[in-house]
């Protein structure tokens, strides 16, 4: 099995009542992306949306080849170790990891290390994994 072909990772806090500052000064970082619910903000396509619900993003590099176990320890390592601050935000918002895998071939795969998992667990995230076929990459 060879290597997942792309990926890209991003981690985010969602909530009706997030407030964008309060996550920026809890986890220590600003976000690629940071607003209210019912605010508007622009993708990295250039497209205004109002955003249904608030949410604080931070975007790793998308990286080829995939490199998603460094993807998710890289956006880890900007934020705050405080797992007391991490779990309050976890009971207050939905917090995740959100992971593309874009493959080029039927047989790809990724590995995540131990820590990394643990690293996941322990701030309350959830993983969401979307996997693109190769018809995808054209």
């Amino acid at each position: 099995m060879g290597g997942i072909h792309e990926t890209s990772a991003s981690l985010g806090f969602y909530g009706d009542d997030l407030d964008p500052d309060e996550i920026t000064i809890a986890l220590g970082a600003r976000p690629t992306v940071g607003v209210r619910k019912g605010q508007t903000w622009v993708t990295e396509f250039g497209a205004e949306k109002v955003a249904r619900t608030g949410s604080w993003r931070v975007v790793a590099q998308r990286s080829p080849p995939g490199d998603l176990d460094g993807q998710i320890a890289g956006l880890l390592s900007t934020l705050t170790d405080d797992l007391a601050v991490w779990n309050d935000l976890a009971s207050r918002f939905r917090g995740r990891l959100f992971c593309g895998l874009f493959l080029k071939a039927g047989n790809e795969g990724a590995t995540l290390k131990p820590e990394t998992v643990l690293a996941m667990g322990s701030r309350g995230l959830c993983l969401d994994l979307d996997i693109y076929g190769a018809e995808m990459l054209d």
